[in-house]
């Protein structure tokens, strides 16, 4: 869809305020920023560890370190110069699968197992109305990708070899999309996962914005309405993170800079049954989110114009930063990273 390559033109300046107090007992959030040595817009990120980090994005970029960002090394893809990879997935130092978005043979899959050496091209859409968005996995070798609907239906491929293979599911388990009805490559979390079988899809674009659930590795799924206002192309659901199989945020709004964005947080408590406007939402359009592993009810989002973070379980928000992002991510040993424009990376500080 269109609207997927218009959001690369989106950009905003990184204006880098200090961080603001945090709540009583909660800590202070910064960015500590590293360089990468790149201009790429890096919308898909897959934090390993601490050290192990991996960045994907425009002209074909993927980017990987072992050394905690203090070097990074260049590990594209050869002769995908012309690819946007919004999407990557890490399972270590070595091994990655990231995904390009387009509409028909632009939307592919490349996996390595040698941290970059090499790659190899695993999947080529040859649909011309599917255009895919995102990817998740559910642990090493289950995973899916995203598709915009294709005949009144979103369109998913699943694989169970780690990335190896994949095959588009039937589309039988899927709802009726709405017309206009889209998903977002704007941080890679338009698709996640938690836990071995649940999955969850946003959405917006059409008169409501959507979250769409999947408890069976995406063969079939329920979708309910959200409070994010959508009813423009522009707008919707662009960011998911789920704790467990019951607890989740979404955020979003409208990806233009010269809109306002109210009501782009929201809350589910019952894996995304039912959805509630966040209290006190993000100030502006926000197209990632993560849980912080570090506390409870914690989570940071991200967008073009700054990063907030909630105590609260996404119920109130408050912004910590100034700069632009697109997409935020933590690993398992609970170091958390930001990537976005012009090849900008964080790590997220505690204090």
């Amino acid at each position: 869809m269109k609207l997927r390559i218009a959001l690369s033109a989106l950009s905003a300046a990184l204006v880098l305020v200090a961080p603001l107090p945090a709540q009583a007992g909660m800590p202070k959030l910064s960015w500590e920023l590293k360089e990468t040595g790149v201009t790429a817009r890096l919308r898909g990120l897959s934090p390993v560890s601490r050290n192990v980090v991996w960045a994907s994005g425009s002209g074909g970029t993927v980017l990987r370190t072992v050394d905690g960002g203090r070097s990074w090394q260049n590990v594209s893809p050869p002769d995908t110069a012309a690819l946007q990879f919004r999407d990557i997935e890490a399972f270590g130092s070595d091994r990655a699968v990231a995904l390009s978005i387009g509409e028909g043979t632009d939307s592919r899959v490349y996996r390595t197992e040698d941290g970059g050496r090499t790659w190899a091209e695993t999947f080529r859409n040859d649909e011309p109305r599917a255009f895919y968005d995102c990817m998740a996995f559910f642990d090493r070798r289950h995973g899916l990708a995203m598709s915009d609907p294709v005949d009144g239906r979103f369109r998913i491929l699943a694989t169970e070899d780690g990335g190896r293979s994949w095959r588009v599911l039937p589309p039988d388990g899927m709802p009726q999309a709405l017309p206009g009805e889209a998903g977002f490559a704007a941080s890679g979390q338009c698709l996640v996962t938690a836990g071995g079988r649940d999955a969850w899809l946003a959405a917006g674009g059409a008169e409501r914005s959507r979250v769409f659930h999947s408890g069976d590795r995406g063969r079939t799924w329920t979708v309910a309405d959200t409070p994010i206002p959508a009813g423009d192309p522009a707008r919707g659901v662009f960011g998911l993170a789920f704790r467990d199989r019951h607890r989740g945020i979404a955020v979003g709004g409208d990806y233009r800079p010269e809109q306002q964005s109210p009501s782009a947080g929201a809350v589910s408590r019952d894996g995304g049954t039912t959805w509630q406007p966040a209290a006190a939402p993000p100030p502006a359009y926000r197209s990632g989110v993560t849980w912080l592993p570090h506390l409870p009810f914690a989570a940071v989002a991200v967008g073009p114009t700054g990063s907030d973070v909630t105590y609260s379980g996404g119920r109130s928000w408050e912004t910590f930063d100034g700069g632009s992002f697109d997409t935020v991510s933590c690993a398992h040993d609970r170091s958390c990273w930001a990537a976005g424009e012009q090849g900008r990376v964080g790590r997220l500080v505690l204090r």
